[in-house]
């Protein structure tokens, strides 16, 4: 293997010029970005160029400096994701769950949520778009709509979806059936 440079020491200034690149590519919470500048770190640990309390107090520095001058903002960032998230027809339970998988409080991801029903996205909503996207129930074949119906259901069900409301978007006949 050939001799690989060290990574660079992780000085504050480094650390927010790759928080700033990081965001300009990705929208992220404060926690994603504390993750992706902490992997930066343990790079520069294991190779013996920092030491990790004053590195991991850099971080958080530079995490604090990014929200206070608003280039992170968690319930903005929520807000979005939530909203794209019911786009593709995932319901309120698994926008949940993936927002605090990226490190939205819990505060947030009730304000996100809250959003969601102001626009009028909800459940029933998020299940025909789901619905849709995957060729499920009156969107389906006609021809092999009748054997699949558990599968379908199966389908809804894994998705987060109760299933009594995956019940009646299955056995609709038509999409016409839904009052959107």
């Amino acid at each position: 293997m050939a001799n690989r440079r060290p990574p660079p020491v992780p000085t504050p200034e480094r650390l927010e010029k790759a928080a700033v690149r990081y965001l300009e590519r990705y929208s992220a919470p404060a926690e994603g970005v504390r993750r992706v500048l902490m992997r930066a770190v343990e790079r520069a640990v294991r190779a013996g160029v920092a030491e990790r309390p004053a590195a991991a107090a850099a971080v958080d520095a530079v995490v604090g400096r990014l929200v206070e001058r608003g280039l992170v903002d968690d319930r903005r960032f929520a807000e979005g994701r939530a909203a794209s998230l019911a786009r593709r027809g995932l319901p309120r339970v698994r926008i949940a769950q993936r927002l605090q998988l990226s490190g939205v409080d819990a505060a947030d991801v009730a304000g996100a949520l809250d959003e969601l029903a102001e626009t009028g996205i909800d459940d029933p909503k998020s299940a025909i778009l789901f619905a849709r996207r995957k060729r499920l129930g009156p969107y389906a074949d006609p021809a092999r709509r009748a054997g699949l119906r558990d599968r379908h259901l199966a389908t809804m069900a894994r998705a987060g979806f109760a299933l009594e409301l995956a019940r009646r978007v299955i056995d609709a006949e038509s999409p016409e059936e839904f009052d959107l």
